[in-house]
């Protein structure tokens, strides 16, 4: 028995020292094999910080991945995310660096974050900040974004900003007579606007954004793309902070 586990424990010596390929566990007897992992399971039992460490390496190469497939994916369709005449573009339009925010309105965490990016825009001054209208919380989700497109269509950019900012923090029922209501508050006519909501030109508007958040593998709210980067989910004020700080740095 003991030069069966001096096999293994040889063999296990190998397998760390040198490339996997070079341990063919095929060319073992059945004997040795059962020598050979119970070396490797004593090892792992005694030494169990190894698998973290292999885990922690294994999602550094995934995040790698990711990031460089993010950026591909950015790059391929930089024109329909920072050059798309149907999106909103607000704060620095001049700025050295661009935030496009995919959004619903019906989504907590777009709420959450709406407030975080617009101190982050304001305060920073160098930003310019793009909102893709991304319903996909359902019907209420769909009827605000067709309003918000329409306004914009209808009214213009500040119409819309204005309307943005107040469906994101409305907490009704959507409907034409609360929509009618909002739009008077902000001292817009709603009858041109809800005659628009419907139309061809909101619907292509909502069809795009969706074909492009497939495009770019977005499948949740509030997803942003920063840079050449994709920051899928919140991220806090601070952490937008520093994210715009190290690609500055660059």
């Amino acid at each position: 028995m003991k030069h069966i586990l001096a096999a293994g424990a040889m063999a296990l010596a190998c397998a760390t020292a040198s490339p996997l390929a070079a341990l063919d566990l095929a060319q073992m007897s059945d004997t040795e094999r059962a020598a050979f992992r119970a070396e490797v399971r004593a090892y792992l039992l005694e030494n169990p910080e190894v698998i973290m460490e292999a885990v922690a390496v294994l999602e550094a190469r995934q995040a790698n991945a990711q990031t460089q497939t993010d950026r591909d994916m950015i790059s391929v369709n930089s024109a329909a995310l920072f050059q798309d005449e149907n999106s909103w573009a607000g704060g620095n339009l001049q700025g050295d660096i661009t935030l496009v925010e995919f959004v619903d309105y019906r989504c907590g965490y777009c709420r959450k974050a709406h407030d975080e990016v617009a101190q982050l825009v304001q305060s920073d001054g160098n930003i310019r900040l793009i909102l893709k209208e991304f319903p996909i919380l359902g019907d209420q989700s769909v009827i605000s974004s067709r309003f918000a497109i329409a306004t914009r269509m209808v009214a213009g950019d500040a119409a819309y900003k204005a309307v943005h900012d107040a469906l994101i923090a409305f907490k009704g029922t959507v409907a034409p007579e609360s929509l009618a209501r909002l739009a008077a508050d902000l001292g817009l006519d709603a009858a041109p606007i809800l005659a628009k909501m419907d139309s061809d030109e909101v619907t292509a508007v909502i069809r795009d954004n969706h074909q492009l958040a497939g495009r770019l593998q977005i499948n949740g709210t509030p997803t942003f793309v920063l840079g050449e980067q994709m920051l899928r989910g919140y991220v806090p004020f601070d952490g937008m902070q520093k994210l715009v700080a190290e690609i500055r740095a660059q």
